[in-house]
C-alpha cells in the first residue's frame, strides 16, 4: 500500500500561479480554501485537516481566518510542520508560538523590494509636489493655474531638501538608489545597525531617531512592524519634526500613530502624507482621506503582475523545500538558529 501524499492547505488568492501549484500535487494533495470562517477552520483543524503537513499564507488569509496568533496556533496539530507566508512582513504571524510548536515559517524577503520601492518613489514625489491637490482641482473642474487658492501651498522639488529613512532594509536600500538621482541635498537614515559602507553608498548614517527627524524635510518609514515600531511615529516625535515635514509610508500603517497624523496633518506642522498603508486596513477613516494634503493607495505597494506571481512561487518553492528537505528556503530571521 502506498503512503499517503502529505496535505497542503493554501488560502487563496491564487492569481497568477496555478500551474506551479498543479505541479505540486505530484508530490502532495492540496486543498484551497476560498471561503472560510476562524471558527471553521479551528474545526476542521481537528477533524478532516488533522493531518495537514504545510499552510500557504495567501495575502487575504487574514480576512479568511483571522491571524495567525497564539490561540489559533494552538490548534495547530502537531503533523503541521511548515507555513509558507506571501508577504515580506508577517506581523499576523506569532513566530513565538510557531516555535513553540516546532513548526517553520516562511516569507518573502527581496522579491517585493522594487515593486515597494517604486511605490515609495511615487508617493515621495507626489506627496512633496501636492499633485492629490492638484488632480482634486482638475477633477472639480478648476484649473490651478495661479495656485491653489488660499490655504493651500505650492509643492516642493528635492533640491536643498534632505531625506530621512528609517529602516535601511532591502526595501529602503532600493528606495536610497531610486531616490538618489533626484538631487536631495542630503539623504540620512536612521537603521538597528549601521549599513557597511559599500551598502551604505551615499547615506549617512544618524545615531538616533530623534536626531534624523530633527534634520529631515520629508520622512521614508521602510521599517518592519513588531513592538518596538508601533506607534513609533507619535505625537511627541512629530514635535520634533521640522514644520511642514513630509511623511511617506509603504511600511505597515500601525508605525504610524493614525490620529496623531491627521491632527498634525489639519495644523500643518505635517506638511503632506504620501500613504499606502494604514492602520486597520481595510478601514480608512474619512477623516484622513478627505485632507487635501493626503496622497493614499489602497496598499498597492507589491501590486505588479511580476512581484506577485514571484510571491506566490516563493509560498509554492517553500513548502516543497519542506516536504521533500525537511526545511524551507527563507526562513523568517527569528528561527534561523531555532532548527537544526
Amino acid at each position: 500500500m502506498s503512503k499517503p501524499k502529505p496535505l497542503v492547505l493554501h488560502m487563496n488568492p491564487v492569481r497568477f500561479a496555478q500551474e506551479s501549484w498543479a505541479k505540486m500535487n505530484d508530490i502532495a494533495e492540496v486543498i484551497f480554501i476560498k471561503e472560510y470562517s476562524r471558527e471553521q477552520f479551528i474545526e476542521d483543524l481537528h477533524g478532516k485537516f488533522n493531518n495537514v503537513t504545510a499552510i500557504g499564507r495567501g495575502y487575504l488569509t487574514k480576512e479568511l481566518v483571522g491571524l495567525f496568533d497564539e490561540e489559533l496556533i494552538s490548534q495547530f496539530p502537531s503533523s503541521l510542520k511548515y507555513i509558507a507566508h506571501q508577504g515580506a512582513g508577517y506581523d499576523q504571524v506569532s513566530v513565538s508560538a510557531l516555535t513553540a510548536k516546532n513548526i517553520l515559517l516562511s516569507h518573502c524577503p527581496d522579491i517585493i523590494n522594487n515593486s515597494t520601492a517604486d511605490t515609495n518613489l511615487y508617493l515621495l514625489l507626489g506627496a512633496m509636489r501636492n499633485f492629490e491637490a492638484g488632480r482634486c482641482h482638475l477633477y472639480d473642474g478648476k484649473w490651478p493655474a495661479g495656485g491653489f487658492g488660499a490655504g493651500a501651498k505650492e509643492g516642493w522639488s528635492p533640491k536643498k531638501k534632505i531625506l530621512g529613512i528609517i529602516g535601511m532594509g532591502g526595501i529602503g536600500q532600493a528606495f536610497r538608489d531610486r531616490a538618489v538621482p533626484l538631487g536631495f541635498e542630503k539623504i540620512v537614515y536612521y537603521n538597528r545597525k549601521r549599513l557597511s559602507k559599500g551598502k551604505e553608498k551615499e547615506c549617512q548614517y544618524m545615531s538616533s531617531l530623534d536626531e534624523l527627524v530633527k534634520v529631515a524635510d520629508v520622512i521614508s518609514i521602510n521599517c518592519p512592524l513588531n513592538k518596538s515600531t508601533y506607534h513609533l511615529i507619535n505625537s511627541s516625535l512629530i514635535e520634533k519634526m521640522k514644520f511642514g515635514v513630509i511623511i511617506v509610508n509603504t511600511a505597515r500603517g500601525s508605525v504610524i500613530d493614525q490620529d496623531a497624523l491627521v491632527e498634525n496633518l489639519k495644523t500643518g506642522k505635517v506638511g503632506a502624507a504620501g500613504l499606502d498603508v494604514f492602520e486597520n486596513e481595510p478601514y480608512v477613516p474619512k477623516t484622513l482621506l478627505d485632507l487635501p494634503n493626503v496622497l493614499a493607495l489602497p496598499h498597492m505597494g507589491t501590486h505588479s503582475i511580476q512581484t506577485v506571481y514571484e510571491m506566490e512561487q516563493s509560498v509554492i518553492d517553500n513548502i516543497y523545500k519542506g516536504i521533500v528537505s525537511n526545511t524551507m528556503i527563507t526562513i523568517v530571521p527569528e528561527q534561523r538558529n531555532s532548527f537544526s
